[in-house]
């Protein structure tokens, strides 16, 4: 019986929240914190037993340290934004707190996702003995995990991965983001990078167009190449791997308004005056676009995100592809949340699962792929994302 305090009252969080209430008998208790408690109160109006509520600023590391003191929880789950990442370990090891995250530290000013910025945390989480667990979503996340099970049990060695991520479903409104619209365009209009015969390749964002055929009747859409965290450290972790390249489908109308938005200087992460003030334009544009959270009762369809990997096995070449689907109006009906919100936020709690229970444990800083992957890949198809496993004939 373990606490946890998980940090963000987004879509994410209510995820989490929700997914942490059902599992009693790990999660005894929870604490819901934000900088808006208002939002945290109409999460856990929704779920059926006990979450207790606090109003906490992730980026002020004094008054979430002496938080952590007083609560004395057994982990942090941080579902906050990805720049609040170092102060929230910040505060972790100064309370002696082990964390858990969904998304790479990223610093304000720079759209630029690494994970160098966390491994620094290695050896003061190791020395207060301590863990932290990085990247506890989908992707990243469930695609290091999907990884790290093929590599244990289907190849010895894996030599291409490809990462596809697609979301089939249709909220119908003209420009939204499924998640945090300020993370969502920062992450799609940086330049990509993919890794190609032991090196990293960079080319301009969105530049490189395949078509997948997608499973179970999703049928074929077009998927674009672009970096994603998870590609920093499969290459780092999984032996072998001489290529890696992650794909994302991209409506030919989010495109367009994307490509409008860059156009007319929306995009921008830098300042500019106006009326005297400065502002990003960025955060302005998260302003007026709608709350993914808002997204739940409107979207239709479904997701599907796997991993195909490429690689030997006794001799012999192989393709495995293990996936997911995940159907939006079905997580509505469970969290009140739409499939992209629910593809992380389950992740998350498995992850607390697996430290909280002592199935995943150490000392230092870890990423997904360094843990064992079977009691997790059992846990998600007990708890919501249940995958597929096909052969590729080669």
């Amino acid at each position: 019986m373990a606490k946890v305090i998980i940090i963000g009252a987004g879509g994410v969080g209510g995820v989490v929240a929700h997914k942490c209430a059902q599992v009693p008998e790990v999660f005894e208790e929870i604490v819901l914190a934000s900088r808006t408690e208002s939002k945290c109160k109409a999460i856990a109006a929704e779920i059926g037993r006990d979450v207790r509520t606090a109003q906490i600023d992730a980026d002020d590391v004094p008054a979430l340290t002496a938080f952590l003191e007083k609560e004395k929880p057994d982990l942090v789950i941080n579902v906050a934004l990805p720049y609040q990442d170092l102060s929230i370990m910040d505060a972790c090891l100064a309370a002696g707190v082990n964390y858990l995250d969904t998304a790479n530290y990223e610093p304000p000013e720079t759209a630029k996702f690494e994970y160098s910025w966390q491994w620094a945390y290695q050896e003061r989480f190791k020395e207060k003995g301590l863990m932290a667990l990085l990247g506890s979503g989908f992707d990243p996340g469930v695609t290091n995990v999907f990884t790290a099970w093929m590599a244990k049990h289907d190849f010895e060695e894996i030599h291409e991965l490809d990462i596809i991520d697609a979301n089939a479903g249709n909220h119908g409104m003209p420009f939204a983001t499924n998640f945090n619209p300020e993370i969502n365009i920062r992450e799609v209009t940086a330049p990509c990078r993919h890794f190609e015969n032991g090196e990293w390749v960079e080319t301009p964002a969105l530049s490189t167009k395949n078509s997948f055929d997608f499973p179970e009747g999703i049928g074929p859409m077009n998927i674009y190449r672009m970096y994603h965290e998870e590609l920093e450290s499969l290459t780092k972790n999984i032996q072998g791997l001489k290529s890696a390249r992650f794909w994302m489908t991209f409506s030919d109308n989010y495109l367009k308004h994307l490509e409008v938005l860059q156009n007319v200087g929306m995009t921008r992460i830098d300042p500019v005056e106006y009326q005297g003030q400065q502002i990003i334009p960025l955060q302005f544009l998260k302003a007026v676009l709608p709350d993914p959270a808002s997204l739940g009762p409107l979207t239709k369809g479904r997701t599907c995100i796997g991993c195909i990997a490429d690689g030997v096995r006794d001799g012999e070449r192989k393709k495995v592809y293990v996936y997911n689907i995940c159907n939006h109006e079905d997580c509505y009906k469970e969290v009140k949340s739409q499939a992209i919100s629910y593809t992380t936020g389950v992740p998350a709690m498995i992850g607390a699962k697996m430290m909280l229970t002592g199935k995943w444990s150490g000392e230092g800083v870890f990423n997904m792929e360094q843990m064992d992957p079977d009691p997790f890949m059992e846990d998600l198809n007990q708890y919501g994302l249940p995958w597929t496993r096909v052969e590729i004939p080669v």
